[in-house]
């Protein structure tokens, strides 16, 4: 093979958090010589409005492949995955596929690859829970066994890795794609006062939330949402919590479905609650900058939180982020409304955890992946030269 030749790199996106973490990446790789990256859109998520707006206000460019899998069971996403990108693959072959996260389409991705001996780098390897009830951790799980390249974003990550003899050699310590991409759009966030305009919340809400500040919360586990009782509880401790402080509640489509389903919507009816469909993610950014805490069960809201200095409730049991508890702003506190309200209390009374930034969140960590996976692929040439 030609040394000139340049290398093609496939990165895989389905869902909203990937975008995120491959914009920077998309970026670093253009930027170096030798470097192709192709772009394929899985389209796990699939509603193609909101991820054309995610793709503009991040600047990635238009997908080179959108394969369109749309919804289904993680099993049937996997599947639809797997056979959509085989003949991809089969047709122009990549040096190297890169995959972001957990989601089904990184592990449908991975296992394509794999089988077809196409090395694979992980971005956000080894984060675990250590709860395989969760299908995002098994997800991690089987990546990272099958990856060549496991780019991590905190140090306890090299230590799960290790714990599960993987070679160190595969591992690269980078940083957070995640904040790099905080970072490069905080000057274009949109103030909290329009988005509130423009999902309707009324003035008296408006007025409220300039007076005492507002919470801004995320909620779309299985774990919360699909149990219509545990939904019940933790949007009854909202519609208290609404009485002290005004929320702005973005809803996911399928926590907004299983509300519906349970009949709960009159626990949303609070005056203090302004509900909203999914938001872009400028607006996003411009609620948690501004927010005096953010409830959560969202991993990538921990990170961002902690990068931004806002106090997190994550009502969750476990975290595969624990470096957001041990040096960052994020408090887990289980799924326990009463704990939810008391949290909330706490951080109204004493301003909330004060945290700060991981080693290497600095805006940088898709640079080092380009690098890195420069010198492995060159590596690899050189070996077979």
């Amino acid at each position: 093979m030609n040394g000139s030749t340049p290398f093609k790199i496939d990165c895989i996106v389905g869902a909203r958090p990937n975008f995120v973490k491959i914009a920077p990446i998309m970026r670093a790789l253009s930027s170096r010589a030798g470097l192709v990256p192709r772009l394929i859109h899985t389209g796990q998520h699939y509603d193609f409005v909101m991820n054309a707006v995610f793709f503009d206000e991040l600047r990635i460019p238009a997908p080179d492949i959108n394969l369109e899998v749309g919804s289904g069971t993680n099993t049937e996403q996997t599947a639809r995955v797997m056979l959509a990108l085989e003949p991809v693959f089969l047709a122009q072959r990549p040096d190297l596929l890169m995959v972001v996260g957990d989601v089904n389409s990184t592990i449908a991705a991975t296992l394509v690859a794999s089988k077809m001996l196409i090395p694979v780098a992980h971005v956000e390897a080894g984060l675990r829970s250590f709860d395989r009830a969760m299908p995002e951790e098994v997800n991690r799980l089987v990546t990272d066994r099958l990856s060549d390249l496991l780019f991590t974003t905190e140090r306890v990550a090299l230590d799960n890795l290790t714990h599960e003899n993987v070679a160190p050699e595969r591992i690269t310590f980078v940083g957070n794609v995640m904040i790099d991409t905080l970072f490069a759009c905080l000057e274009r966030a949109v103030d909290p006062g329009q988005t509130f305009a423009e999902i309707g919340a009324s003035e008296a809400f408006q007025s409220a939330a300039r007076e005492k500040g507002f919470a801004f919360v995320t909620l779309h586990r299985p774990s919360n949402v699909d149990d219509p009782v545990k939904l019940a509880a933790l949007l009854g401790a909202l519609a208290t919590i609404s009485r002290r402080l005004p929320i702005v509640f973005p809803i996911h489509p399928r926590t907004r479905g299983m509300i519906a389903n349970a009949g709960l919507e009159p626990l949303l009816a609070e005056p203090g609650i302004a509900t909203a469909p999914p938001l872009s993610y400028l607006r996003a950014i411009g609620l948690m900058r501004a927010a005096r805490l953010v409830v959560t069960d969202s991993g990538g809201v921990q990170e961002e939180t902690t990068a931004l200095g806002v106090p997190c409730l994550t009502a969750r049991e476990n975290t595969e982020r624990p470096i957001t508890i041990d040096q960052g702003t994020n408090t887990l506190i289980g799924v326990d409304p009463a704990r939810l309200i008391a949290a909330v209390d706490d951080v109204l009374t004493t301003g909330g955890k004060k945290g700060r930034a991981p080693d290497l969140w600095d805006g940088r960590a898709a640079e080092r992946i380009a690098d890195a996976t420069l010198a492995f692929l060159q590596r690899g040439r050189e070996a077979i030269a």
